[in-house]
Parts: structure tokens; sequence; C-alpha cells
């Protein structure tokens, strides 16, 4: 019996190679096999589609119950096997490596359409992370298509012909190398598409071989493509067609040339499924989803982060999200340079009039910088060990005449620096620098043993001589290549060099830029990704300003990708989710023709905890919240019901205070005008809200949180308590009016209004006995600061915080609400008046130069 089942699952399998699952069942009973055993063969498939829906990554959202009929890759597969095999000799692990892999790309293809179904068009996004392996991830998506059946394949690499260049090398390498029989290129790595004779002999019944076509978004190249479809069109009904787009939000969405583009070659395949993968989703998920267009009304996948993967919020840390313990966020590596901005104009032009004669001079920091990167590829030599490439990447402007002013200055340093290398007093620079790196960053916390100086010393000679200076841009022959040995190059370049390209090797970056949106500053941090053998030794050196844009970015990521998580447990589809994305004072989420269908988002404070982290450190300003908090406080004690006061830990709380108070502190209290979350009209409005509809929000218990062994302050007579220390983030040339604290509040306070031990809660576990406790109260902390604040020795992340007077911080919890929850909208646009902005170069869009 037993054998009988066997024999014919695998003879379902077959048929799967040729009909969807329920097409092939019925071959089944067509065969006259007993109904017992096609029932066997129909529960056994539908076992091993529950187990790849259930994967636990990647996690996604799915447009209602699609139909999977993958199940995972087959002895017989050949495309698959052989990227196993390439990656097994490029030293991946088979343990988490390839078979996260694996999982990650097998969810991907369950979601595609089966190759046999008479017509589709599916549209699906993959959220990976910027330099990740997206591109190994797609690559192995198309070996499974093809494996299945999947006949024709279109990518999409981005804008520039580098990165269309290196797509189509490592699809050569790792697909067709491997299986050239089974494969034909309608591209290759120095030309891009071209109309060929005679379509059949591609697209005929006759031939089996899968295409394969690596183009740029360019409306020439593609306008070129869409008219030979077209003409192919006779041999297109039976070819599943599967489009990959990679760096799926740039030149897509909403431009007038590419978008139409993608959509007329869609047109012309009646079998095709558009996958989109991107590290910055933003604008894909900010499309009408009801439009004719490329919105992810199918599936959007959520890609794990890769094991040893440098990202924004391993680099920059990050804020804390609601539901989550501040103590337990990190500050991230101790990786971040400062470059002052008085640094600036003298790497990049003020204006454009000033490029042209524009010539860069070498700055304190950026000599650093540079003599750095040469120190770390030479104990990047004596180790040995991970990749063989080293790159320094300098980004300052996206003129290319600017790059290019770069090169005589570079090349006098690196002659300079060669004729120095028997000078004492050069070497002990050198020596200072190491010393003080090593030391900032420890290269036993990352598994590595540190190079001393004396023995990175004999290598200095050869990493000079063999340091190239290159110009990548558009118009450079000069160009960046990996594929003819070792390379030592210091990159100059600007959007060339800033989105899907990488950089191997990536050591040191230098980099000023000021962008205007999300997606395009997270692009530009080519030096995301993993740095095996030498992950002590990255830096990064750029302004204050644009580190703190990248901090609020890991935390606009993090909360992005939370939200797709927390919709697939939740029964919606990519048509009924909406993923937030809060805004920041000077950064678009994305380009504003990409935000037109945007809608501006409701806002709710039901369950959730506020608190402030960014403060100005003038008098004036620390000043008027300490008479806020004052008079809060004063009329807390004649209003409260009770007073408790906690004198071994330095609390005091004031129970069932009226919301008018709140309100009225709220009124008077300055919130920071970098912190659009803490914004006191939207507060208040939700405050006044719930009492009007809900009765909820009237008593407000207030509590004031000091430190028993710091110095006192005094609020109103009778209420004493010490300051608390909260040292700012630490950074090399600080505003002198801006401090940010990062964290203000610890779990334990979100609970001080509580009764019973809570120290041992949750957040969930505070939020769900205040939920009892507490069911329409709300918690306003006070937090007196000491002005100094000098941190802990050990926090070397952190600086004194150095106010002009004390200040005065604050937190709000607010109940979960039992009924539906109150909202209030606000519209928020970046207010860019102040900040230089380079926009990208969209001119190669409409470029006839294929």
């Amino acid at each position: 019996m037993t054998d009988e089942f066997d024999d014919m699952y695998e003879t379902f399998k077959a048929l799967l190679d040729s009909f969807p699952p329920s097409e092939s069942v019925k071959r089944l009973e067509q065969f006259g096999i007993r109904p017992d055993v096609v029932q066997r063969i129909r529960e056994h498939h539908e076992q091993q589609t529950v187990r790849i829906k259930e994967l636990e990554e990647p996690h996604a959202v799915v447009l209602g119950n699609r139909d999977t009929w993958y199940t995972g890759p087959q002895a017989k597969d050949k495309c698959w096997p052989a990227i196993v095999d390439l990656l097994d000799k490029n030293g991946w692990s088979r343990e988490p490596a390839i078979r996260a892999l694996d999982d990650s790309s097998t969810r991907v293809v369950s979601l595609l359409n089966h190759p046999k179904e008479k017509a589709f068009s599916t549209r699906g996004l993959v959220v990976g992370y910027v330099q990740s392996g997206k591109t190994t991830n797609f690559t192995s998506v198309m070996a499974k298509a093809a494996d299945r059946g999947y006949k024709l394949f279109i990518v999409l690499a981005g804008i520039h012909n580098g990165l269309r260049r290196q797509t189509q090398a490592r699809l050569v390498q790792q697909l067709v190398e491997p299986n050239p029989s089974m494969w034909s290129q309608l591209t290759g790595l120095d030309k891009d598409f071209t109309p060929q004779e005679n379509p059949a002999s591609y697209f005929g019944k006759s031939n089996k071989t899968r295409v394969l076509c690596v183009v740029k978004k360019n409306a020439a190249v593609l306008r070129k493509l869409a008219r030979w479809l077209e003409k192919a069109s006779d041999y297109l009904q039976d070819c599943p067609a599967l489009i990959i787009d990679d760096e799926a939000d740039q030149a897509t969405v909403a431009t007038s040339s590419i978008n139409p583009l993608i959509l007329d070659i869609m047109g012309c395949l009646p079998r095709s499924a558009y996958v989109g993968y991107t590290a910055s989703p933003f604008a894909n998920l900010l499309i009408d989803p009801s439009a004719e267009d490329l919105y992810p009304k199918d599936f959007v996948v959520n890609l794990p982060k890769p094991e040893g993967h440098f990202g924004t919020e391993v680099l920059f840390g990050r804020y804390a999200l609601d539901g989550e313990d501040p103590e337990q966020v990190d500050d991230g590596h101790d990786m971040i340079r400062s470059i002052p901005d008085e640094d600036v104009p003298y790497v990049r032009p003020e204006t454009r009039a000033d490029v042209e004669g524009f010539e860069p001079t070498i700055t304190d920091t950026l000599r650093t910088a540079v003599e750095y990167f040469w120190l770390v590829t030479a104990a990047r030599r004596v180790r040995g060990t991970g990749n063989e490439h080293s790159t320094m990447l300098i980004h300052t402007s996206v003129n290319t005449a600017v790059h290019n002013s770069f090169k005589r200055p570079l090349a006098r340093l690196r002659e300079q620096a060669t004729m120095s290398l028997t000078d004492a007093e050069f070497l002990a620079r050198l020596r200072c620098l190491w010393e003080r790196e090593t030391q900032r960053v420890r290269a036993e916390d990352f598994g590595e043993t540190k190079v001393p100086f004396e023995r990175l010393l004999p290598e200095l000679p050869g990493v000079l001589n063999s340091c190239r200076i290159i110009m990548d841009n558009s118009s450079s022959e000069d160009r960046l290549d990996y594929e003819n040995g070792p390379v030592v190059a210091i990159a100059v370049g600007g959007n060339t060099l800033s989105r899907g390209l990488t950089l191997e090797g990536l050591s040191v970056s230098y980099f000023v830029r000021a962008v205007s949106a999300y997606d395009t500053l997270l692009q530009m941090g080519r030096w995301f990704g993993f740095r095996n053998g030498y992950a002590d030794l990255p830096r990064i050196w750029m302004t204050d300003e644009l580190a703190e844009w990248f901090r609020h970015l890991a935390t606009v990521e993090t909360e992005m990708r939370r939200d797709i998580d927390t919709y697939m447990t939740e029964d919606e589809t990519p048509l009924t989710f909406a993923v937030r994305l809060r805004t920041h004072p000077a950064l678009r989420v994305t380009a504003a023709a990409k935000m037109r269908d945007a809608v501006t988002a409701a806002s709710s404070y039901g369950g959730k905890r506020v608190q402030t982290h960014y403060f100005h450190t003038n008098a004036d300003w620390l000043s008027g919240n300490i008479e806020a908090a004052r008079r809060l406080v004063a009329a807390s004690k004649v209003s409260a019901t009770k007073v408790e006061q906690r004198s071994a830990d330095g609390r005091y709380i004031f129970r069932d205070v009226p919301h008018d108070l709140v309100i009225d502190f709220l009124s008077a209290y300055r919130f920071h005008e970098k912190s659009p979350e803490n914004d006191a009209d939207l507060i208040t409005a939700y405050i006044r809200k719930r009492v009007a509809t809900a009765g909820s929000l009237r008593r407000w218990n207030i509590a004031i949180v000091g430190n028993p062994r710091g110095d006192s302050f005094t609020f109103t007579p009778g209420v004493t308590v010490g300051r608390n220390v909260r040292a700012r983030l630490a950074v090399s040339n600080p505003d002198p009016d801006f401090a940010d604290i990062k964290t203000l509040m610890s779990r334990r306070d979100a609970a001080v209004d509580l009764h019973g031990d809570t120290a041992k809660l949750s957040e969930k576990g505070i939020m769900d006995r205040r939920r009892i406790e507490l069911p329409d109260a709300g918690l306003l902390v006070l937090y007196p600061i000491d002005k100094v604040s000098e941190p802990a020795p050990t926090k070397t992340a952190r600086a004194p915080l150095n106010a002009e007077e004390h200040v005065i911080g604050v937190g709000l919890v607010f109940p979960a609400p039992w009924d539906t929850d109150s909202t209030v909208k606000k519209y928020i646009s970046a207010n860019l008046s102040k900040v230089r902005i380079e926009e990208e170069d969209y001119s190669l869009l409409v470029s006839e130069e294929a």
C-alpha cells in the first residue's frame, strides 16, 4: 500500500510540471487511481504547502489563499543545485546560511503562479536590507522557477551600466555557466538589449531553453524590448515570464518614462509575474492599490536580516518602538566619526555656481579617513582572511566635475605618504591613529585579534603602491572592476556608487551629501553589508546631522518591518494593510511624485508610550519647561485624591488629577521641534477626543521619577527629588544647543503607579496590568535631569549633557482602549528650506544611449 502511494505521489509530482495542483488531481482520477489514494496524495501535498506557508522566516502578507503549488526543490532539478554547489565553494555554511536562502527563495516561488496556468499577472514585493544578499535571493528564485518551467526571465537592473553589468555577470556565473544548454541570452556583459531576429528561435515550442534578459531601466532600451515582445506575441501565449525588478523603488514608481514601459512589457506577456526587490520600499508601499500599476497586490515578503549583516541599526543605533524596553535598544557600534560642518564647503561646492573650478581641500578629517583606510588595508593583509579587495568610498556630490576634482589632491596625498614612510613624525601620527581606533572598537568583540602596528607597518609600502584613485561616475572611463585580481581603491563618485552596486571590501566611507528622502539616504549606505574577517575595522566619516538622520531611519526601518510582520499574523492582505512610516522634520519619506497617492495616517495614542529624547540646551527654553512642570506639580498636589511619596526610590505619585491640568501643562511645555511624534497639539487633541467620546482620560496619575543618589531638585515646597543622569549621544562636533539622550523612560517607569510587584513584568504585562487596574487613566511622568549628566566610564558612545539649566523630561503612557480608539490626523510635510539638497539625476532614464 505504501509503495503504491509513493509511486502515485511521484506521478503526481511529475504531473505538477505540466498542470496546477487541482488539475493534476483530476488527472489522477482520470487514470483510475483509487479515491482513497487520491485523497492521501491531496492531503500530503497540502501538508507540504502548509509547511511552506508556515515557515518561521521569511514573513509574508499574501492576498487571499494563493494556491501554493511549489513545495521546494526536487531531485531532478538542475539550476538550484548548481547554485548550492557554487555557494558551498564560496564558503557558505549549509546551516544556517544556505538553508535560510533555500527557505526564503522557496517561499517567494510558492507565491508565484503555476507556470502552466492559462493566464496570470502577479505583482509582488520582496523587502530586504541594503547590501544583504538580495541578488543571491532573486537568483535563487529564478533558478527554482526555471527548474519548474518558467521560460522568460527579465531582470530590470537599476539605471546605471555598472549595476546592469554586475548583475549580468552574477546571473551568468550562477545560472548560465553551470547549465549552458538550458539558457539563451538576449543581453551580454557589455551589451544591453538589442532586438534579435526571429523570435520563434527563442520562444517557439521546439525551443526548451530558458531566456535571460538583463536590462537597465532606460526608456530607449525598454521601448525596444516592449516592441520586440509585441512582435513576438504569437509565441508568448505559452511563455511563463518572471520579471525581477532590482531596486524596485528606483525609477519604477511614478516615472512618466519607465513605469508605463514596464506595464507595456507585462501587457505583452499573458503569463507574467512581476516581483520587485528593494531595501527601501517606501515608494512601492505608497502606490495607489486600486490603480492599474505595480502596487504589490498579491504579496509582500519580509526577508530576515542575515547573520553577520551590518545594517542601519547595528551601526547607528535607533530609538525604542512602542512596547520595547528602551534599556534593551543598543546605541550601535562606535564606528561613526564626525565631520565638522565647517569642513563641508572644503569638500563640496556650496552652490551650483561654485562647481566650475572647484578643487577640494584635504581637511584634517579627510586626511585621517584616508590614512586610516591605508592602515586597515595593511591590517587586513596581515590577517589574510575575508574579502581580497579593499575599497574606500568618498561621496560628497552628484556632480561629476566635483568627483574629478578630487583626483589630484588625493594623488598628492598618496605621494606624500609614500615619501614619508621613513619620517618618524608621520609614523608616530599613524601609530596614534591606529591605537586610538583599535581601542575605541575592540577586535575581540567581533571574534578577531588586534593587529599590532608593528605588524601592519611592513605592509604599508605595498598598500600605497597598489592604491588606485578611481572616479566612478556616469562619464568616467576608469571604473571599479573587481574581476581581475585584488583591488585597493579610493573610489570617488555619486549616483553610480549610491545604489545597488556592491563596493567589494568597503572599509572606510567619507560621506557628506545631503539628500531629501528616506529611500535615497538609505540606499547611499554602501557601507551596509557583510564584513567577514574585518568586522571590527570599518569606519564612516559623516556630519552629525547625517548620523542623526540615519539613526531616525533605523527606527523607521524597524517599525516598517514590524508592521509587515504584524499584518502577517492579523489576516491582512496587501490590499487591506497600510504600513505606517513615521515622519522626520527634514526628510521626505520618498520623492514627492511617489507620494501623490499617500494619505495622511490617523494617529492613535491608545496603548502607547510617548517620551522626550531631544532637548535644546539653552537656559531660556529649559527654564520655561521647568516653570511648566512646577505649575503642574503644584496644581496636582492640590487636586490629587491621594499623594504617595516613595523616599527610598525618589518617586512621587499624584493620583486622579483632572485632565485639564495635563492639557494646561502640554500647552506650556515645549517639545523639541525635531520630535514629530512628540506633538503637543496632536496629543491634546487625542485627549480631548477620548474624554468627549469615551469618557476615558478624564483622570491622570502624575508621577515624578528622581534619582535617590542625585543632587536635589525642588518642584514645589515639600516635593523634592534627586536629579537623574541622562548623558547625550556623543558626537565630535556637538551643536551646543541640541542634545539627544536617546532613552528617557525605563520599562519600570511605565508601571510606577501600579500596585504590587511589577519588577518582573514585561512591557505587555505592564499594559495588561494597567488595563485591569487603570483602564481609563493616563500616566504622565516628569524627570528632573541634571544639567551636567556625566556618563559612566563604560558608556563610550555618550558624552556629558552640559545644558545651561536642568532639563525636564516627559513621558506619557496611554491606556489601551476597550472600544474603537479615537484618532487624530495631521499633515506633516518636510521643511527642506535649510537643508542643502542634491536630488538624484534621472536623466539616464530617458537617455538614448543604451
